[in-house]
């Protein structure tokens, strides 16, 4: 999508990777949430719907999967339901979340729905503390959000004076 912030995480993120789908066989699943070596995370709200598991204490020592659902709220909801194993990961939630500037372009019930590279900025703040400046990333996401504004008001524009 063009307002899709995932974008401009995979640009910006050397460990990132991308996996397109919303259904995922068992084998496939399993492999991607439990890499060798890592310590896994997913980053989600504990939901009546879904409630989280009790997640250890994460091991300095050990390095961090941080999975990430881009979807709608409603979507992603669904995909931790219909697949088990996602939503019995150990969850981390971001506590206090900064507002969001993505909505000046995109619909939001509240002020701490974020993007998708928000919330994982704000994540991997959250986990490697000062070692993360996400500063850059979010002031290019400020500068991308202004730019899609700008567009869509010159659409609206040009749409409301056409044919007149």
């Amino acid at each position: 999508e063009a307002k899709n912030s995932l974008a401009l995480l995979r640009l910006s993120l050397a460990h990132c990777q991308v996996v397109v789908g919303d259904r995922f066989d068992e084998a496939t699943l399993h492999t991607l949430l439990h890499p060798p070596g890592k310590q896994v995370r997913l980053l989600y709200p504990d939901v009546p719907a879904a409630p989280a598991a009790p997640a250890p204490v994460l091991d300095p020592e050990i390095p961090v999967r941080l999975v990430v659902i881009d979807a709608t709220w409603r979507k992603s909801l669904r995909m931790l339901l219909e697949h088990p194993a996602l939503a019995a990961l150990p969850r981390l939630t971001l506590t206090a979340a900064k507002p969001t500037r993505y909505r000046v372009i995109r619909a939001a019930r509240h002020t701490d729905q974020l993007s998708t590279l928000e919330a994982t900025v704000q994540a991997l703040a959250m986990l490697e503390g000062a070692a993360f400046d996400g500063a850059p990333l979010l002031e290019a996401f400020g500068r991308f959000v202004e730019q899609e504004a700008r567009r869509c008001r010159a659409q609206d524009h040009r749409a409301t004076h056409r044919g007149g």
